[in-house]
């Protein structure tokens, strides 16, 4: 199982002014990815090598972002501050993920700046709102050369610290707790608070920046 991406909610400063914080973190532009039409939400996105990518994601005034599990889920992320929002594995079938935690994925659809629509199906969101150290599921549908991580730049994300329990993840991903991602290490602290992600590590020109 690999990681697809990691997803940070907007803070105070809204979603430009948290990604340009964040671009001035790691020396990378982040760019305008789109709106999410369903989940009445927005991105900007840095592409990543190694076919990964981060995202900071706010609400829209729309009523989707009341109405939808991943619109609800950032609301509530940003409203307490924003920062990490969860992390997303890639998968090629759904079905299995679909039989393992009893519901069906939902459409993901998002409308980029050039007219482009990508599409994929989801699930695991509900876990993630409950949970969030809980990643959620992706499958795209859209063409692989169209994925995010397109053009990415020199940044690479290196890890993820996650504050929580690797057995209950372990058990939700389907995936051994020593390593739950193929391409990405994940470290596990004991949470002294809410459990979630607590950092991710990327490598850039600068060498590496912990956020």
């Amino acid at each position: 199982m690999r990681l697809d991406h990691v997803s940070y909610a907007a803070g105070p400063d809204g979603l430009d002014g948290t990604a340009r914080a964040l671009a001035d973190r790691l020396g990378a532009e982040l760019v305008d990815g789109g709106i999410h039409p369903r989940f009445g939400t927005r991105n900007r996105v840095l592409p990543l090598a190694d076919g990964h990518y981060l995202e900071v994601v706010g609400v829209l005034d729309h009523p989707a972002a009341d109405d939808v599990p991943f619109g609800q889920a950032v609301r509530a992320r940003s409203e307490t501050g924003g920062g990490w929002l969860g992390w997303v594995v890639a998968v090629d079938d759904l079905a299995p993920v679909e039989t393992r935690l009893g519901r069906a994925a939902v459409q993901g659809n998002r409308k980029r700046p050039d007219g482009f629509e990508l599409l994929w199906k989801q699930i695991g969101v509900k876990g993630l709102m409950n949970d969030p150290q809980l990643p959620f599921f992706v499958h795209w549908e859209s063409d692989r050369a169209e994925h995010p991580s397109k053009g990415a730049d020199d940044v690479r994300l290196v890890s993820i610290e996650i504050a929580g329990d690797p057995h209950r993840v372990s058990d939700w991903l389907g995936e051994p707790e020593s390593h739950p991602l193929d391409d990405v290490d994940v470290e596990w602290v004991a949470p002294s608070g809410p459990p979630g992600v607590m950092s991710v590590t990327f490598r850039t020109a600068e060498g590496l920046v912990r956020v």
